[in-house]
């Protein structure tokens, strides 16, 4: 069996765009979950004067991270393999969801991020596309530079 049978994402859609406070809650409690293999952020992009007093930075695992964007949806890769009981495991993310967005949201099962390189990854990286860990596959937009768009932390 291939990894990539073993893989599937999971969009969280809020009814409504997320604070940093929110993100950060809802970041922390996701990671706990052990079939999680990466999230991915999408949203507008965040002007540097467009916080409302509130922090741009969020802390998961200890590190500080700037958020660019005002989430307004959560994309999880879902390792499958990890997952000994589906409905179990869906209904632990919907308890999730639902105490850090009960304002409501939606949740969809399917594949929402990139799994493989593509033909712009190598226009845009050239010959440094061998050295793109395939954790970044998807995780960024290819016209950002990805040091200014992309952060990894580690499981």
């Amino acid at each position: 069996m291939d990894i990539e049978s073993q893989i599937t994402d999971i969009e969280i859609f809020p009814h409504r765009l997320l604070s940093c406070e929110t993100t950060e809650k809802l970041l922390i409690d996701l990671d706990c979950i052990d079939a999680v293999n990466r999230i991915v952020l999408h949203g507008r992009r965040l002007a540097s004067d467009e916080t409302d007093g509130e922090s741009r930075f969020i802390t998961i695992k200890g590190e500080k991270i700037d958020l660019h964007v005002k989430t307004g949806r959560v994309l999880i890769e879902i390792v499958t393999t990890e997952i000994e009981d589906p409905d179990q495991f869906h209904d632990e993310l919907r308890e999730i969801c639902s105490r850090h967005l009960p304002f409501g949201f939606n949740m969809t099962e399917g594949t929402f991020i990139r799994k493989q390189k593509t033909v712009t990854d190598g226009l845009k990286y050239g010959e440094n596309l061998d050295q793109l860990s395939d954790k970044m596959i998807g995780l960024t937009d290819q016209n950002a530079l990805l040091s200014e768009r992309a952060t990894v932390i580690k499981k």
